[in-house]
């Protein structure tokens, strides 16, 4: 599936972003121009069944899918949060990237510990205030984001990922050069995980006192856990 796009700037230099799930492009509307005014063209995609892309059968197969028949190969930098961590991890051999930067991956998606996705459908009627009073340090532009991008959301998305249970989404080893960035704490990554990962050939970097969306929840910190990457 083609999926809608959006992007910053037109240099040569590419970079692409995969969102989580219930968000679409629009959660990077610090990150793509911050990216673009460092030199590169940003592609920020909806993954299907969020923002302006179709909907339809959903996995976190099609999902990567989606992904390599929509973006270029060869970029030099795939950067995906949460669920567009996963499915990158599942595209990005096929889409050959330069380098890889995995913002808190749902690897762990269904496991024990990890919260079923189907939960997050309950959040789909959340209030201004709801969102401000669980993210309180956001701007209030990415809470009026956050609501427009549930409204967009199909929360069948979630419904169908509550199926991954006993499925190992972790990656063995990375494809490319790799970074994981991880919030502080996260409800995905333990510190257990962080040491396989690094074992496993990851760079780990911890966002002190980031949660989950690290990008909104501190953009300081998200960008200066890029160093080196970007």
């Amino acid at each position: 599936m083609k999926l809608h796009t959006r992007e910053w700037g037109t240099s040569d230099r590419v970079a692409v972003l995969v969102h989580g799930i219930m968000s679409d492009h629009r959660t990077w509307r610090r990150v793509g121009p911050a990216l673009a005014d460092r030199g590169y063209r940003v592609i920020g995609v909806d993954l299907r069944g969020h923002g302006r892309s179709a909907r339809g059968t959903y996995s976190a197969e099609l999902f990567a899918d989606d992904l390599v028949d929509t973006l270029p190969e060869g970029a030099e930098l795939a950067l995906g949060h949460s669920l567009g961590g996963l499915a990158l991890s599942l595209a990005v051999e096929r889409l050959a990237p330069a380098r890889a930067v995995y913002s808190d991956p749902a690897w762990p998606l269904g496991q024990a510990g990890a919260p079923d996705p189907a939960l997050f459908v309950q959040f789909q009627q959340a209030s201004w205030e709801t969102v401000a009073e669980l993210n309180p340090r956001w701007e209030a532009d990415d809470i009026d984001v956050e609501l427009a991008t549930l409204a967009a959301w199909d929360p069948d998305t979630a419904i169908a990922l509550s199926g991954t249970a006993a499925v190992d989404r972790v990656p063995a080893s990375p494809a490319v050069p790799s970074l994981v960035q991880v919030a502080d704490p996260s409800f995905l990554i333990s510190d257990a995980l962080k040491e396989e990962l690094a074992r496993r050939g990851f760079e780990v970097r911890t966002v002190k006192g980031a949660g989950h969306t690290i990008h909104r929840d501190d953009f300081d910190g998200f960008l200066g856990s890029l160093d080196g990457w970007v």
